[in-house]
């Protein structure tokens, strides 16, 4: 038995959505992935720790190549970090969309990905901003993400001294 190949035309934003999400659940079925769209939580009730990972990796990899350029640079440019979420876990977002635009052969200057990890950040972080753009001559992603996780680490240690319990107490004479 010959195995088919299967094509599915790539979403670039001017052709119709419902059409590409419907050919691309039926390639993920095709490729046993089904399970991939169901969500992650939902996922481990039917498989494996080892085999989710597995299958959320190919599930991504196929919507990723079934993607254009523009809509993954839109995903890239639009891309914005939100205050109720973990900083670490945004970060990780942002360079997961890196890597699918250089996956595809869309390369990204160093100093471009640190400008838009900058403006991503929520305004809570707007004097660090500040900083990072003009306290500098180049900038890279390295330094954003090093100094932020700098910054990050001397603010927990400024709350534990806080709750350390540490207190003045009056003494009764």
């Amino acid at each position: 038995m010959t195995a088919a190949k299967y094509d599915v035309k790539k979403f670039i934003g001017t052709n119709d959505f419902g059409l590409w999400r419907m050919k691309m659940k039926a390639l993920l079925a095709h490729q046993g992935l089904y399970e991939a769209m169901l969500g992650e939580k939902s996922l481990l009730d039917f498989i494996s720790e080892k085999d989710k990972k597995e299958t959320l990796i190919k599930a991504h990899s196929a919507i990723i190549l079934t993607l254009g350029d523009k809509i993954l640079r839109k995903a890239l440019y639009s891309f914005k970090m939100m205050e109720d979420k973990s900083v670490a876990e945004q970060i990780d977002e942002f360079n997961k969309l890196i890597m699918d635009l250089k996956n595809i052969g869309v390369a990204i200057e160093d100093e471009d990905q640190a400008l838009l990890l900058l403006i991503s950040l929520p305004n809570s972080f707007g004097q660090f901003k500040d900083t990072m753009l003009c306290g500098r001559g180049s900038i890279t992603l390295d330094g954003v993400e090093s100094t932020f996780d700098s910054k990050e680490l001397n603010q927990r240690s400024d709350l534990k001294k806080f709750e350390s319990g540490d207190g003045l107490y009056e003494r009764q004479k």
